[in-house]
């Protein structure tokens, strides 16, 4: 097996601090936070970005800043998120593209995502396809549900996509794939043979998925967007926690973490002097 990548998702666009009051907002705080799991040993931060209110927003100035903030304190990848907020508009989610960050997401289908409709039309997952693409990024292809790795195959035939692809599958939210073992290793047996995974099990879906990832040889997501609880009715009191939880995991089941540069290996990804 490659060595372990630990992807940390450490806001997202849902969660607030009436949730958990220490969930991350201000650029220096997602900053820190990204640099504690860096310490921990993630080698990729997902960012959503928040408004001075807290509120998501894809404003790029925002990404602008908090990257540069992670950036001055650690070598951690940058993995923006184009999905922002399920109200964001396609143009507000190709905004911060421009940056040119190392990676960012593309949600390749459209899915209910609890009481709203998280929309990603074939004409929207095209043009996040191609601004990728002209931006020399890489991309994470998400997926919410089994059809949109078919999706994601369409995008190589019209020559926006290229293989080896990594996904990222989401499972556990309400109106997707439930996070069962089961449907885990039916989307890791459905992707192309040389391709990378990464699991991102939604609340109580996280430990068990994450276990089964290591030792099946996939890669694991945490944090407080897709979890902010370390244990039942237990509040994480950091996203460091979490990830440092999977590193203890790993160990035990003797699989190795990968630094960002070692990641940016397993990716395909030009690793940095």
């Amino acid at each position: 097996m490659s060595k372990l990548i630990i992807t940390a998702a450490i806001i997202g666009a849902e969660v607030t601090r009436d949730i958990n009051p220490n969930i991350p907002l201000t650029p220096a705080e997602l900053a820190e936070a990204a640099y504690e799991c860096y310490k921990a040993g993630a080698s990729i931060v997902h960012l959503h970005a928040r408004d001075s209110e807290g509120n998501p927003t894809q404003d790029k100035e925002v990404f602008a800043e908090t990257i540069r903030l992670i950036k001055e304190k650690c070598d951690i990848i940058v993995q923006i998120s184009t999905g922002g907020a399920v109200t964001a508009t396609v143009e507000e989610r190709l905004a911060p593209i421009s940056l040119k960050p190392e990676m960012a997401t593309l949600t390749t289908g459209t899915v209910n995502f609890g009481n709203d409709v998280f929309m990603n039309s074939p004409e929207y997952v095209e043009k996040i396809a191609r601004a990728l693409q002209e931006n020399g990024v890489k991309p994470e292809v998400e997926v919410f549900e089994v059809g949109m790795i078919q999706n994601a195959l369409n995008l190589i035939k019209k020559g926006l996509l290229s293989e080896p692809l990594h996904f990222d599958f989401v499972m556990g939210v309400p109106g997707a794939i439930p996070g069962t073992i089961k449907n885990l290793l039916h989307l890791s047996e459905s992707i192309p043979s040389g391709s990378t995974w990464t699991v991102a099990g939604i609340g109580r879906a996280e430990l068990p998925l994450a276990t089964m990832a290591i030792m099946m040889g996939g890669h694991v997501r945490v944090g407080f967007e897709d979890n902010v609880y370390y244990s039942r009715g237990v509040l994480a009191e950091s996203n460091a926690q979490l990830v440092a939880r999977i590193v203890r995991l790993a160990n035990e089941l003797g699989r190795e973490v990968a630094t960002p540069d070692e990641a940016r290996g397993i990716l395909g990804m030009v690793a940095r002097r």
